[in-house]
């Protein structure tokens, strides 16, 4: 398989996921969703959850429809994404908040770890080669 394929899989894979997972902020996990929420965030948990559910219907859209154009400036949105959102994960473990089966603090503390897990794929899977440049 040739790299810029399996990046173009990594790539739409990821919009995929994205893509459930805003579906699933709007509909069967939205409770879920809103125990990451941040105290600190000005409006309602709800809509928060909505709000980043739409976010990332439109942004899942956009990775795995792109072109190569714009594969790079779409995968680095993701990863900004992913950076903003990471204190909705620090704020479950830090409240205690059980979510996901997150219900323990060891879980909550090891998912943490996942966060720059998607940044990275976000920018490596979405990176045009020089040479395609």
């Amino acid at each position: 398989m040739k790299k810029e394929t399996g990046k173009d899989i990594a790539r739409i894979l990821l919009g995929a996921g994205l893509i459930f997972a805003g579906i699933s902020h709007l509909t069967f996990s939205r409770k879920d969703f809103r125990a990451q929420v941040p105290d600190w965030v000005p409006l309602k948990k709800d809509d928060t959850v909505v709000y980043s559910g739409i976010a990332e219907i439109a942004l899942g859209s956009a990775l795995a429809l792109t072109g190569k154009r714009h594969k790079e400036t779409v995968g680095r949105i993701a990863a900004g994404f992913f950076t903003a959102v990471f204190p909705g994960n620090i704020s479950q473990y830090t409240q205690h908040r059980s979510a996901f089966s997150l219900d323990t603090d060891k879980k909550r503390f090891a998912r943490l770890f996942f966060q720059p897990l998607l940044v990275a794929w976000a920018l490596m899977s979405t990176s045009v080669s020089k040479d395609l440049k």
